[in-house]
């Protein structure tokens, strides 16, 4: 059995959304109470959920979520799913885990040695720092307030398939998001594809540039 305290719902709201690209989507958006982590995380709903949902774990990403940094595909990756399990029905889980759990300073930190040549995962590295410090107990806590104890995985990442199980997730499928290659983020996502001797590939596939 995971070995967590039970989270419950503390509020929800509902709040209509609009991207920049005019794209449209109603959220009922849930808060928690007895998060492991104690970060205010937050839930989506989004669509007609039922039966075993369509998920995205998203962590927070202030320059790629809110400015539109290329250095990444955070913010395309985010509208791409609200729009998919708006279509679906499902949750999105907005984490609170900017630079994969290292934090915005450190984040920043990390592109100006990534800017002397190293990779994402050698520049967390460098600075003493996990190439991956996320942790998903809560992410698991807040499914299981909902009652979303069996889920459609939307990810390229097997870490947060994996780290589901072990918290008694069922992750019935792992579906793929869309590759989001521009000339800024070609490198970054080439590292995420093949991985490193600690960070699992991430399964996707390239193409050039315009392709």
């Amino acid at each position: 059995m995971p070995q967590y305290e039970t989270a419950t719902v503390r509020s929800s709201v509902r709040i209509p959304l609009t991207f920049p690209d005019g794209y449209r989507a109603d959220a009922q958006v849930f808060t928690f109470h007895g998060l492991a982590d104690g970060a205010e995380h937050l839930a989506l709903a989004l669509g007609e959920v039922r039966g075993t949902p369509l998920v995205r774990l998203h962590s927070e990403c202030l320059t790629g979520d809110v400015f539109g940094s290329d250095r990444c595909d955070c913010g395309p990756q985010l509208r791409e799913s609200v729009e998919r399990i708006s279509t679906a029905g499902g949750y999105l889980l907005y984490l609170r885990q900017e630079g994969r759990g290292i934090g915005l300073y450190n984040k920043l930190d990390a592109y100006a040695l990534q800017d002397s040549g190293l990779d994402t995962y050698q520049a967390n590295t460098a600075l003493g720092l996990p190439e991956d410090g996320r942790d998903y107990t809560a992410a698991a806590q807040m499914l299981s307030a909902l009652g979303a104890t069996r889920v459609q995985l939307l990810s390229n990442n097997p870490d947060k398939a994996g780290q589901l199980a072990d918290l008694g997730i069922e992750v019935a499928e792992r579906v793929p998001t869309g590759v989001h290659l521009s000339d800024s983020n070609v490198h970054y996502l080439r590292t995420k594809a093949g991985g490193t001797a600690l960070t699992l590939g991430h399964g996707i596939e390239l193409l050039p540039v315009g392709a």
